[in-house]
């Protein structure tokens, strides 16, 4: 079993900045890819950021230059540094975690955390 917990969510003001957290436990062997996803209320889940085991960083067009994402392989965890917030920034931010499992198995996993909130008011 593998849990993604995101943490660092809340209120803040246009043009103020927020750091989410995501940290990744359980039994794993690797993980390759992370990444945050929102989902803004009435719109489907989209890629906010993505982040690959050898720190190959991707992020959509709508955050290039306000956002950035890092990950730290030791703790198995990933961060996205938010600045600049804008009124369209807010949605539930998810975090993703995809590798392989550390049992015999060695399945893959994708997981998912619940989500935090992000409110970005006017």
């Amino acid at each position: 079993q593998v849990q993604v917990v995101e943490s660092g969510g809340g209120l803040v003001q246009a043009g103020e900045s927020l750091t989410l957290s995501c940290a990744v436990s359980g039994s794993i062997f690797s993980i390759n890819a992370m990444g945050w996803y929102r989902q803004a209320p009435g719109k489907p889940r989209e890629l906010v950021a993505s982040i690959t085991s050898g720190s190959r960083e991707n992020y959509a067009d709508s955050v290039k230059g306000r956002f950035t994402i890092a990950r730290n392989n030791t703790k198995n965890t990933v961060y996205l540094q938010m600045n600049k917030l804008k009124p369209e920034d807010t949605g539930v931010y998810y975090c993703n975690a995809g590798g392989y499992s550390g049992d015999y198995s060695r399945r893959t996993f994708n997981s998912w955390g619940q989500g935090t909130q992000v409110t970005v008011s006017a």
